[in-house]
């Protein structure tokens, strides 16, 4: 082999080695950058993670807040209103004793007995007793008669001709109504007024005429 032959083999195999290293070199800076883009999604990955975390904490604090709220709402509902059901039936005892002195008082053989006399005397100091001890629980009667109709307090039951009170006044008190500090234990059963027939056919015609005008 010639010495130009030589020069020229060994500048291929220069090259080929050179080739060689620079594929070496693209393929270790090809896993470098592999290796980087694993590690950068496992850091994105754990960065997820620790949000997800921390938002299932800010949402299970909140619940936590959330249920406190509630149970003290509850508590003191529970402490200030725990003898409502209680109290709605013990209004029962005050309605049997009004219908027993309405039957006593009703009854011809007892009429103008001592024996009527202090029977009502009972009734009424356990009426007043009753009602005494239901003032110092709060539990107050509703004031009805000669009141306009309130909704909210009361319930009609019927209507009564009166032309001397405004329509919609209450003239008689069917059943006692009573509340519970700021809560209604239950509404008055009432009577209210309505202008007689030919009282309202009067008030009607005039109205009439005053839309003429």
């Amino acid at each position: 082999m010639s010495m130009t032959e030589e020069q020229n083999h060994d500048a291929e195999n220069k090259k080929s080695d050179q080739n060689s290293d620079d594929a070496s070199d693209i393929s270790s800076l090809s896993k470098k950058n592999e290796n980087l883009n694993e590690e950068n999604s496992q850091e994105k990955s754990f960065e997820d993670k620790i949000l997800d975390l921390e938002d299932k904490i800010a949402r299970t604090l909140a619940e936590m807040e959330n249920q406190r709220r509630r149970f003290e709402k509850e508590k003191e509902e529970a402490f200030e209103y725990g003898g409502f059901a209680f109290a709605k039936e013990a209004l029962n005892l005050i309605d049997n004793l009004e219908r027993s002195k309405q039957i006593l008082e009703n009854d011809d053989s007892l009429k103008s007995s001592d024996a009527l006399t202090k029977t009502l005397e009972h009734l009424d100091i356990i009426n007043k007793d009753l009602i005494s001890i239901f003032s110092k629980n709060n539990i107050k009667q509703i004031d009805s008669l000669n009141k306009k109709l309130d909704p909210n307090f009361h319930q009609a039951m019927m209507e009564i001709e009166d032309d001397q009170k405004e329509p919609g006044t209450i003239v008689q008190e069917i059943q006692k109504g009573f509340t519970i500090k700021d809560r209604l234990l239950r509404p008055a059963l009432v009577g209210v007024s309505k202008k007689s027939e030919k009282n309202n056919a009067k008030y009607e015609q005039n109205e009439e005429i005053s839309e003429k005008k």
